[in-house]
C-alpha cells in the first residue's frame, strides 16, 4: 500500500490547480490605505504614464492652507525667482505659469519622465524656499509648501493644446479673480504669463503685445519648442481674453480627439 503523500505547509495554501484560491473574507476596510497628506487628496500615487518629448504637459500644484492667498506680489516674485532657477535646464522648460488663490498652473515641456521629475523637484524646492520667506512671519517658516503630489496631464493633440492654453491663461476668469481691485484694470491675468502670450484675438493686427506698467516684472519662461504649443493649437482658433474655461475642461482634455 502506497504511503500518502505529505504536502508541504505552503502547498496547503494552494488549490488543486496549483493556484491560490480567492479569499471569501476581507475586502476594502473603511479608512484603509495611506491617508492623504493634506486636507485635499492630491494626485493618486500611480506610476506616471510615459510621454514623448513632443508632448507638453499641464501641471497643477496645490499649496497647504497655511500659505494663504497666493495672488500677491511677494508670492509672484518668489515663483518668478523659482522659474529663473530652472531656466538653465535644456531638458525641462516652463512655458507658461498661472498663479491662482491656492494653486499654481504650469505648462511645461520635458525630454522624458526623468527630466520632468528632476525639473519639477528643482522648481518645487526653490519655490517652497522663497514662498516661505515671502510669508514674513516673526519666525521664518520652513518646510513643506505644496500638497502631496502634483497633478499632470499629457497634451497630445492641437485641440488639447488649445484647451490647456485657455485653461491656464484664463483660469483667473474661471475663479472670478478678474473682479479684484487690481485685476479689474487688466485685460489679461497679471499673475500669469498671459502678458507675454501673443496668441490673443485682441492682438490681431498689432505689432506688439499688451502694454503693461513700467514697474511690472513679467515671469521668466521659455518660448515653446513643441509644435503643439508653438503652432499646432492655432488650428482651433486664437484665444479670446474674455473666454471663461469650462468647469470640466481638465476632465475633457484627455477625451478630446481630432
Amino acid at each position: 500500500m502506497a504511503r500518502p503523500r505529505i504536502r508541504h505547509v505552503q502547498q496547503e495554501l494552494l488549490d488543486s490547480t496549483g493556484t491560490k484560491p480567492k479569499s471569501r473574507r476581507g475586502g476594502k476596510r473603511r479608512g484603509a490605505g495611506r491617508p492623504p497628506k493634506g486636507e485635499r487628496a492630491g494626485s493618486p500615487h500611480k506610476k506616471r504614464p510615459s510621454f514623448k518629448s513632443s508632448q507638453p504637459l499641464h501641471i497643477v500644484l496645490r499649496v497647504l492652507p497655511v500659505m494663504g492667498q497666493l495672488r500677491r506680489r511677494s508670492v509672484f516674485r518668489a515663483l518668478r525667482q523659482a522659474s529663473l532657477t530652472v531656466a538653465t535646464r535644456e531638458d525641462f522648460r516652463i512655458v507658461h505659469i498661472s498663479i491662482q488663490q491656492n494653486h499654481v498652473h504650469l505648462l511645461v515641456e520635458a525630454q522624458n519622465k526623468t527630466a520632468l521629475s528632476r525639473g519639477m523637484k528643482a522648481f518645487e524646492i526653490s519655490a517652497a524656499k522663497r514662498m516661505n520667506a515671502a510669508l514674513k512671519w516673526k519666525v521664518r517658516r520652513r518646510g513643506k509648501v505644496f500638497e502631496d503630489r502634483y497633478h499632470s496631464e499629457i497634451i497630445g493633440t492641437p485641440r488639447q493644446a488649445r484647451h490647456a492654453l485657455a485653461y491656464v491663461l484664463n483660469n483667473w476668469r474661471k475663479h472670478k479673480q478678474d473682479r479684484g481691485a487690481v485685476e479689474r484694470t487688466w485685460m489679461v491675468d497679471p499673475f500669469s504669463t498671459a502678458t507675454a502670450f501673443l496668441g490673443w484675438k485682441q492682438l490681431q493686427g498689432q505689432s506688439g503685445g499688451w502694454k503693461v506698467r513700467e514697474t511690472y516684472e513679467p515671469m521668466v519662461v521659455w518660448e515653446p519648442r513643441t509644435w503643439l504649443l508653438k503652432v499646432g493649437w492655432r488650428k482651433h482658433g486664437l484665444l479670446d481674453c474674455y473666454e471663461v474655461p469650462g468647469m470640466n475642461l481638465l476632465a475633457r482634455i484627455q477625451r478630446v480627439r481630432l
